[in-house]
């Protein structure tokens, strides 16, 4: 019997004490609310902002001190959009960075003492850390072009399997923005663009036409025509990818030949540069001594 009251005692004790820890700790507790408000519990500390909201707040007011009409902003975040950055503060550290390496040129100028004396290089300077920005900016939107112009046959291939699968366009672009995440993230990022679009609404030919302003490359901008028209006139959607495919194949190669035929133009001037003048100088440098030895007065002498 007493081993029994103890049982019941004890399972007692554990029911009373979990259900007020639960009571106490449950987030819409009231019991709990009443508890933290007495300060039973230690407020949490405010977590630091990360790195990238403390570099916006720094650049925010450069970025503004840059005036930019509406066209500039839109044709801005047009070239940003094509080298991948679609986020609005994206826009704040492109006009921030060029105000601030425009300073700290001027500032590195000013310090020098060089730049009193020189009127041009205190122009140059802040001028060239100005626009080194958007020529990274160029630079990165003629990689990432690069890189998409060379997944998209890729992309054309496994788009005619899907489809003559049984598959629909949008499922089909679906199915190969997920094949093609880790191969080709920048298309498959494009791919999951226009399926997020359609999701939300939007027809067909203007979800596809938004991927070419995107991404600015004419291959994905002939191929959108001929999406276009294929949902228009109601063709084949497999035999117009096919035949597409076929004639991007036949451009590669004719862009790859025509590069090819280039080379030996592009040769020429290092050839001039660097490789004549060295082999002038080993096949004619030998007589051009021997005729100075000659011509010189005492010339003979010397010789002999």
């Amino acid at each position: 019997m007493a081993s029994v009251m103890a049982v019941l005692i004890f399972v007692t004790v554990a029911l009373v004490v979990f259900t007020f820890g639960a009571a106490a700790l449950a987030p819409t507790s009231v019991l709990g609310s009443r508890l933290r408000a007495l300060g039973w519990q230690r407020p949490q500390s405010q977590q630091k902002p990360a790195i990238r909201e403390r570099l916006e707040h720094a650049l925010d007011p450069l970025s503004k001190a840059l005036p930019l009409s509406a066209t500039e902003v839109s044709k801005t975040r047009a070239w940003l959009i094509q080298a991948g950055y679609r986020e609005a503060r994206h826009l704040t550290y492109y006009s921030g960075s060029r105000i601030l390496l425009a300073l700290v040129g001027l500032a590195g100028v000013v310090a020098s003492g060089s730049g009193f004396d020189s009127p041009m290089l205190l122009l140059g300077v802040p001028a060239l850390g100005f626009f080194i920005p958007r020529f990274a900016l160029k630079r990165m939107i003629k990689n990432r072009q690069q890189r998409i112009r060379l997944a998209l046959p890729d992309a054309l291939d496994l788009t005619v399997i899907c489809v003559e699968v049984g598959l629909a366009l949008d499922q089909a672009m679906m199915r190969v923005g997920e094949d093609l995440q880790h191969a080709h993230p920048d298309l498959s990022d494009e791919f999951h663009l226009v399926n997020l679009e359609m999701r939300a609404g939007k027809p067909r030919a203007e979800a596809l036409r938004n991927l070419t302003v995107r991404t600015g490359v004419d291959d994905v901008r002939s191929l959108v025509a001929t999406l276009v028209q294929t949902d228009r006139f109601g063709t084949s959607v497999a035999q117009a990818l096919r035949i597409h495919s076929d004639s991007l194949r036949t451009e590669r190669r004719q862009r790859a030949e025509e590069r090819a035929a280039k080379t030996t133009i592009k040769m020429v001037p290092p050839l001039v540069v660097f490789v004549l003048p060295s082999i002038i100088f080993v096949t004619l440098g030998p007589a051009v001594i021997q005729l100075i030895r000659t011509l010189m007065p005492g010339g003979a002498v010397t010789g002999r």
